[in-house]
C-alpha cells in the first residue's frame, strides 16, 4: 500500500506549479513547457554575462589562501553531493590532511559566519551543515558569504576547504570542481531554468575537474567530457538506527556533544513483512523510496519539500508503524524523539581507482600550496 503527501506543507497553487514544472523538465518527449524556452534563453544570457564579468575582472573573486574544492551540481534537486562531501573529507583525513567543510546554511536562521557543532539547533544552522558536523571530526562553518566562511576555516588551521554546493558561486575562487549528476534523472530536458532543471548549460560539465555520476540510470556523459574525468558513485544504505533513552532536542544535543547517545540498530531487511512509512524531504525523494523498495519493503510514501522543517504533527500517521527517514531529515526531528522514527544513513562509494584519482589530485594541490 502506497500513499503520498508530496508538497503537503506547501500552498496548493505552489505545489501544483512545482509538480507541473518537474513533469515538463523530465518529459521524455521534450515538448512540454515549450513556451518557457524564451525565459530559459534569457536566463542563459544572464549566466553568460556573469561568467564573462568574472573572467574580465569586473566582478571580483576572493582567494581563500588555501586550496578550495567545490562539490555541486548544475541541476536543481538532489544528486547525492552531501554524502560525497563526507566521503571526500574522510578520504582526505585518511591521507593525513585536515579538511574543513563549508556550507551556506540554507534554510537556517543564522545570518553570520558560524562554526557548527553536533548539538546545534537545525532550525538555526540548517539540516545539511548539522549532518556534516555529525559525520566526522572536522570543523564545519556556515556563511551566507562563502569567502568569509573560507577565511574562518583558514583561521582554524585546515589544509583544504570543501564546499558543499556552490558550483555557481564564482565569487569564491576554487582549485578543484566536482559536479554530481543523478544517473536516473540526468539533466532532464537539457534546458535552463525555468524551461528545464539546469542552473548552467550542459557544456559547463566540460569545464569541471571531475563529473561524478550517482547510481544507475540512462544518463551518459557526452563526448565533450573526457573519460578520465568521469567517475561512478553509488549510495549504500547502512543499518537503520535510532537513539535510545533520549527525549527532546536539548538532551539529544548535550548527549551528542558528549558522545553519550546509545544507538539501537536494525537491518533494513528486518522491516520486511509489514508496511512502513517512508519520509523524505529531499530534492529527489523518489531515490530514497527506490532504495527502500529495492530492499523489499512495503512503503507508505510521504514526500515533503526539500529542507522541510518537520513538526511532530507531520509524522502523526495515526498508527504505530515504523517511520524510516534519511539522516538529513532525522537531524531535524530530535526535538520530538519518538521510538517509531528510524534513520537510514547512506554512504557514498566510489571504485578504489576512481576515488584514488580524485583524492590524489587534491592532495597534490595541498602539497603544492604548502
Amino acid at each position: 500500500m502506497r500513499s503520498s503527501t508530496a508538497c503537503s506543507s506547501r500552498p496548493e497553487g505552489r505545489c501544483a506549479v512545482q509538480s507541473w514544472l518537474e513533469s515538463a523538465w523530465y518529459d521524455a518527449s521534450g515538448r512540454r513547457g515549450a513556451w518557457l524556452r524564451p525565459l530559459g534563453a534569457l536566463f542563459g544570457g544572464l549566466i553568460a554575462l556573469r561568467r564573462a564579468a568574472f573572467r574580465a575582472g569586473l566582478l571580483r573573486r576572493t582567494h581563500a589562501g588555501l586550496p578550495v574544492v567545490v562539490v555541486g551540481n548544475i541541476s536543481v534537486g538532489g544528486t547525492g553531493k552531501t554524502p560525497l562531501v563526507i566521503w571526500l573529507a574522510q578520504a582526505l583525513r585518511a591521507r593525513g590532511l585536515r579538511p574543513g567543510l563549508l556550507s551556506r546554511g540554507y534554510r537556517g536562521r543564522a545570518h553570520e559566519v558560524r562554526e557548527v557543532h553536533a548539538g546545534d539547533d537545525p532550525a538555526e544552522i540548517g539540516d545539511e551543515p548539522l549532518l556534516l558536523a555529525a559525520a566526522g571530526d572536522w570543523p564545519v562553518v556556515i556563511a551566507p558569504v562563502r569567502s568569509a566562511g573560507a577565511a574562518r576555516l583558514h583561521a582554524l588551521g585546515v589544509d583544504v576547504v570543501i564546499c558543499d554546493d556552490g558550483l555557481q558561486h564564482y565569487a569564491l575562487a576554487r582549485d578543484f570542481e566536482i559536479a554530481v549528476v543523478d544517473a536516473a534523472r540526468g539533466l532532464g530536458n537539457g534546458r535552463l531554468l525555468p524551461a528545464g532543471p539546469l542552473r548552467e548549460p550542459p557544456s559547463r560539465l566540460a569545464t569541471v575537474d571531475a563529473v561524478v555520476v550517482n547510481g544507475a540510470g540512462g544518463w551518459r556523459p557526452g563526448p565533450q567530457i573526457a573519460a578520465e574525468a568521469c567517475f561512478a558513485m553509488r549510495l549504500e544504505p547502512g543499518p537503520a538506527r535510532r537513539p535510545v533513552g533520549v527525549t527532546g532536542v536539548a538532551e539529544a544535543g548535550a548527549d551528542a556533544a558528549a558522545g553519550a547517545i546509545r544507538i539501537e540498530q536494525r537491518s533494513l531487511e528486518s522491516f520486511r513483512g509489514a508496511p512502513v512509512h517512508a519520509v523524505a524531504a529531499l530534492g529527489n525523494p523518489a531515490r530514497f523510496f527506490a532504495t527502500l523498495r529495492a530492499a523489499g519493503l512495503d512503503l507508505r510514501e510521504h514526500a515533503f519539500p526539500d529542507h522541510h522543517a518537520f513538526r511532530a504533527a507531520d509524522l502523526a500517521f495515526g498508527d504505530a508503524l515504523p517511520v524510516l527517514m534519511t539522516s538529513k531529515d532525522a537531524v531535524k526531528c530530535r526535538a520530538f524523539a519518538d521510538p517509531r522514527l528510524w534513520e537510514l544513513p547512506v554512504a557514498a562509494r566510489l571504485e578504489p581507482d576512481a576515488g584514488r584519482a580524485i583524492v590524489d589530485r587534491i592532495v597534490s594541490l595541498v602539497h603544492a600550496r604548502h
